[in-house]
């Protein structure tokens, strides 16, 4: 036998034994998620159910990169006033990890916080003074206070709270969604990013898109980015020159020649390609109508702030958070970089504060408005925590503080969400946990419950493991902030 044709039939085998391996796992998978009945909370197109009945259909998350303090924002501690530059005990810190910027200091003044704290609403919540409009909602929304991670620098932590796991590669958030529930609108994507510009310094952590990618999972699945300047999404207006029967001509081809190769080769991402791009052709049509926020009435706008109109800020991404759920976008996440305050705490945490509070608060007062915060689930927080201790210079008006992952705050609203709730309780130096503590894992584990996913069911088989967003180790559902 020549060597050409030994290569062709063992490639044929090969491919044989692909396509039989995806069949039996798709089998496996739409048997795994229940084949019932179709989807009942809203006709994605997976083609899988919920495993139970939904409380929310789409969720927008608001992910605040760098880690904001909970000590100045959520975890009121007045008793540290009396400890003012006094050195954090030994017994409080026990030994506990730190990170290289601080672990080299001779010591570890408390930095209390120089924020007035209010109670509000029904509820009687505290919320610092740096959140007036959050603060209004306070009955909307729960509070968890003890969340944790293992993760003490950021990159890994984002990685963490974002995939489930600390090295890169792993599915998103967003992609588990799209890859378990399908979408609701064929014109849009499932799983759409938004990254905002800020206030406060210019050097903030790097966002990699591997954050919002699909990992092992088909690609078709991993969020697709709008863009603040020129086209939202890159590549997306035809040539100049090219019209649109043209372009519909060409696509015909081309998904011609991508079902040639896939009827040779049996590679999946061949049928991803060609969803890719017909999801393209679509969004021609679908996402400049998206971004015209032309018919949003005034007082909408004026809801959302100042900033609402200008591309690219906080203001205006949670408007078009907005506009995506009514339209079907199953999972919207908004990213908003410069949180990482190790100093100047005081000069850029107000900016930080005075970009996003409003435009927060209105988002989910806007959803609450059109009856859409009942099915809906929004989610504010970051990857860990802030130390009680100063890094560098302390004053009685400025400090910084370094990451902590031991205790930090995220709140969440809408579907099921039991508003007016805080969560877990940290000690009185907010460095650890003494009731209900929230690993981060059992935070997804509560988003996808929402969603009607059971967290353990859901997974995938990847280089011999069962691969889920959770991971292997117990997560808890949070039954206690659930209506």
């Amino acid at each position: 036998m020549k060597p050409f044709d030994e290569y062709v039939k063992l490639e044929t085998r090969r491919q044989f034994f692909r396509k039989s391996a995806a069949g039996i796992g798709g089998a496996a998978l739409g048997s795994l998620l229940g084949q019932e009945k179709l989807m009942a909370a809203g006709g994605g197109n997976a083609g899988f159910t919920q495993h139970h009945t939904p409380r929310a259909k789409r969720a927008i998350y608001l992910f605040m990169s760098g880690a904001p303090s909970q000590i100045d924002l959520w975890d009121h501690k007045p008793k540290m006033k009396e400890w003012f530059d006094k050195d954090l005990p030994d017994e409080i810190r026990d030994g506990q990890r730190l990170t290289t910027m601080t672990s080299k200091q001779a010591r570890f003044p408390i930095a209390p916080s120089v924020y007035n704290f209010e109670k509000h609403g029904q509820c009687g919540t505290e919320v610092s003074e740096l959140l007036p409009h959050t603060a209004k909602m306070v009955d909307d929304i729960a509070v968890v206070r003890s969340m944790w991670t293992e993760a003490i620098n950021h990159d890994p932590a984002i990685t963490y709270i974002q995939t489930g796991n600390q090295i890169p590669g792993h599915p998103s958030l967003g992609a588990w969604l799209s890859y378990g529930l399908g979408s609701h609108n064929e014109n849009l994507p499932s799983f759409v990013v938004l990254n905002s510009t800020w206030s406060a310094r210019r050097d903030a952590q790097a966002l990699y898109q591997r954050l919002w990618g699909a990992g092992f999972l088909p690609s078709k699945h991993q969020g697709v980015a709008l863009r603040s300047q020129g086209d939202p999404v890159l590549y997306l207006s035809d040539p100049k020159g090219v019209s649109r029967d043209v372009r519909r001509t060409m696509l015909d081809g081309l998904n011609q020649l991508n079902e040639k190769h896939y009827e040779e080769v049996g590679d999946p991402e061949t049928h991803a390609r060609i969803a890719q791009y017909e999801m393209a052709f679509r969004m021609q049509a679908s996402v400049p109508d998206l971004t015209d926020l032309s018919d949003e009435p005034d007082h909408i706008l004026e809801m959302y702030g100042p900033d609402v109109k200008t591309p690219g800020t906080f203001a205006y991404n949670c408007l078009l958070a907005r506009r995506m759920a009514e339209r079907g976008v199953r999972f919207s996440q908004i990213f908003h970089r410069g949180w990482d305050q190790h100093g100047n705490l005081t000069g850029d945490l107000p900016l930080q504060c005075g970009d996003i509070d409003q435009p927060s608060w209105a988002l989910v007062q806007d959803l609450k408005m059109r009856g859409m915060l009942d099915d809906t689930l929004v989610v504010w927080g970051g990857e860990f925590g802030r130390t009680i201790y100063c890094q560098g210079r302390l004053s009685e008006t400025n400090y910084g503080r370094d990451h902590h992952p031991r205790c930090f705050s995220v709140w969440m609203a809408g579907a099921g969400v039991k508003g007016g709730t805080v969560y877990g309780e940290t000690d009185d130096f907010c460095y650890n946990i003494v009731d209900k503590p929230v690993h981060i894992r059992d935070l997804n584990a509560t988003l996808l419950h929402l969603l009607g996913i059971n967290h353990e069911r859901l997974s995938v088989k990847h280089q011999g493991l069962d691969v889920r967003l959770t991971g292997v180790e117990k997560a808890h559902i949070l039954h206690d902030l659930l209506a």
